[in-house]
C-alpha cells in the first residue's frame, strides 16, 4: 500500500507515538508485508524468530519490538506492539468510508458495461469496458476490474483478510488496506468470494475462469488462463502460475506455489508447493500416477492379511 504522498520517518513515529532510529526526514512512501514489501516501505515483525527476515528485506523502515542495531541505510520504528501500530497506520493511511449510496459517486464504469439491480460498487471502484455484473454482487472499495469480465449473482470481491493474532483476550484482527485486481477476459462465478489484499493485491490473471462457490484468499496471485472449479478454497498469500487446472473442492494452505500447467483433481488436499506441468490427486496430494498405484495396492491388502494369518 503506497501513501499518496511521501512522509517523513519522525511524521510515521508521531502518529503512533513510536520512538525511532534514524533521520528524521528519512523518506517513507509506504507500508506492506513481507512478502510484498519493497523500498520505501514499513514492514512490521514482532517475532524474534522473523526479526532477521524483516531486517534483511527490501523494506526501508522495520517496525519492531526490540532495540536492534539498525542495518545500514534503514530506518526502525520501536514499538512495544507492531502488531497494533500497523493497524494505526492503516486506519490512519486509508480509513474506512462509509456508503451512501448503491454505486459510489467515486466509481468508474466503463463504456458498453451493464451493471444489474442489486449491484453494490463501492469508493474508487474501477471497471473496464464490456462487463456484466450480475444482480447482487458486493464491490468493495479500491478494487479493479479490467475488460470483458462477468462477475455472476451473490459474488463478493475485496473482502477482509483472514488474518489475526492470538492475544490473552481473544484474537485481534490485522486491518485489510490492500485491494482486489481482476485483469481483462475473467469469469467469476455465482457465490465466489475474493478477500482483499492486507497491504498488496489479490489478483486474478488474464483468462483466467472461477466456477460458482469458490473462496480466494488475501494476497493470493492467480495467473493468466487458469481453470478453477466450484468449492475449492484458497489461503492467502498463494502464488497459481499461469494455466493450472483446479477441479472441485480442493483445499490449498497458505503461502505455497503452484507451477505453470498443473492440474490437480477433485478433493485433493495441497500442504506444500507443487510443481508445474504434473497432475496431482489426494490429501496430502502427490503425483496421481504415484496414487492410483498406491489405491491399486490397497485392493491386495485384505488378501495378504488372510495368507499371514493362515500361516
Amino acid at each position: 500500500m503506497k501513501f499518496s504522498t511521501p512522509h517523513t520517518l519522525l511524521e510515521i513515529s508521531q502518529i503512533i507515538k513510536a520512538s525511532y532510529v534514524g533521520d528524521s526526514d528519512f523518506q517513507v512512501l509506504g507500508m506492506n508485508e513481507i512478502h510484498v514489501v519493497e523500498k520505501g516501505d514499513i514492514v512490521f515483525v514482532d517475532h524474534p524468530k522473523y526479526y532477521d527476515k524483516a531486517l534483511e528485506s527490501k523494506a526501508s523502515v522495520v517496525l519492531i519490538n526490540k532495540d536492534v542495531p539498525c542495518p545500514e541505510g534503514k530506518a526502525l520504528l520501536i514499538s512495544e506492539d507492531p502488531f497494533r501500530d500497523f493497524n494505526v497506520l492503516t486506519q490512519h493511511f486509508n480509513p474506512f468510508k462509509e456508503a451512501s449510496k448503491s454505486i459510489a459517486d467515486t466509481a468508474v464504469i466503463g463504456a458498453s458495461t451493464i451493471i444489474q439491480p442489486n449491484v453494490f460498487i463501492g469508493n474508487n471502484v474501477k471497471i473496464g469496458e464490456h462487463c456484466i455484473i450480475h444482480p447482487n454482487v458486493t464491490i468493495y472499495d479500491n478494487c479493479i476490474i479490467g475488460d470483458f469480465v462477468t462477475i455472476h449473482s451473490g459474488s463478493v470481491l475485496g473482502g477482509d483478510a483472514f488474518y489475526y493474532k492470538n492475544r490473552p483476550i481473544g484474537y485481534d484482527k490485522l486491518i485489510s488496506g490492500g485491494r482486489v485486481v481482476i485483469k481483462d477476459h475473467v469469469d467469476i462465478g455465482a457465490a465466489c468470494t475474493i478477500d482483499r489484499g492486507v497491504t498488496g493485491d489479490t489478483t486474478i490473471g488474464e483468462g483466467s475462469k472461477l466456477d460458482n462457490q469458490i473462496q480466494v484468499g488475501h494476497d493470493t496471485i492467480i495467473g493468466k488462463k487458469c481453470l478453477i472449479a466450484s468449492q475449492t478454497g484458497i489461503a492467502g498469500c498463494v502464488v497459481i502460475e499461469d494455466e493450472v487446472t483446479i477441479w472441485g473442492q480442493v483445499g490449498i494452505i497458505s503461502g505455497i506455489t503452484i507451477g505453470k500447467g498443473a492440474v490437480i483433481y477433485a478433493q485433493a488436499g495441497i500442504g506444500k508447493s507443487l510443481k508445474g506441468g504434473k497432475t496431482y490427486l489426494g490429501s496430502p496430494a502427490g503425483e496421481a500416477r504415484d496414487k492410483f498405484k498406491e489405491m491399486a495396492s490397497m485392493r491386495y491388502i485384505p488378501t495378504l492379511i488372510k495368507q499371514l494369518k493362515r500361516e
